[in-house]
C-alpha cells in the first residue's frame, strides 16, 4: 500500500484494512446483532481512484453482503475528516440512490459501504464483488471492481 500498490479489502478483508490502520474507523455488531446476507443497493461516491476506475460517480449497483459486524464507525472528528476529504467509496442506497436509514442494513455511519485512502490505492468495502461476476449466475455488477483491480496490479 505505502509503494502505491492496489489493495482491495472485501468484507473481513475491509476490516483488516481498518484495524492495520490502512483506513479510517472500526466495524461493529450489526444494528440488528444478527448474521445479514442479502442484496443490497450501493452508490458509487468516487470514481477518480484506480480501483473505482471503471464505475462513475452516482453509479447505482446491486451486490451481496454476508457479515455480522458490517456496522462501520468513526468519530464525530474522523467522520467530518473523512467526508470532507472525499474518501467514502461506496453507499448503501435504494435501487435509486437515495442513502437512507431503510437501506442501511446494519447501521453504519452515514451509510458508509466502502472507503478509500487519500491516495486511492486502497479500497474497503463490505459488499462481495467477487460473487456477481458471471453473467450466467446473476447480473454482473461484480465484474468492474475486479476488472479495475486486475488493470491496476
Amino acid at each position: 500500500a505505502e509503494a502505491g500498490g492496489p489493495v482491495l479489502g472485501i468484507c473481513n478483508g475491509f476490516q483488516i484494512l481498518l484495524e492495520a490502520g490502512l483506513l479510517p474507523g472500526a466495524m461493529l455488531p450489526n444494528r440488528s446483532l444478527r448474521f445479514i446476507h442479502k442484496e443490497v443497493y450501493l452508490r458509487v461516491e468516487r470514481d477518480d481512484t484506480p480501483l473505482l476506475a471503471k464505475l462513475r460517480r452516482g453509479q447505482v449497483v446491486r451486490l451481496p453482503i454476508a457479515h455480522k459486524e458490517g456496522n462501520w464507525f468513526a468519530s464525530e472528528e474522523e467522520l467530518s475528516a473523512i467526508e470532507a476529504k472525499g474518501l467514502v467509496a461506496l453507499r448503501y442506497c435504494s435501487p435509486h440512490g437515495e442513502v437512507d436509514e431503510a437501506h442501511n442494513p446494519n447501521g453504519a455511519l452515514h451509510g458508509v459501504a466502502g472507503l478509500t485512502n487519500h491516495e486511492g490505492n486502497v479500497l474497503g468495502m463490505m459488499p462481495h464483488p467477487e460473487c456477481r461476476v458471471d453473467p450466467l449466475v446473476a447480473e454482473p455488477f461484480g465484474k468492474p471492481f475486479i476488472a479495475a483491480l486486475v488493470e491496476a496490479s
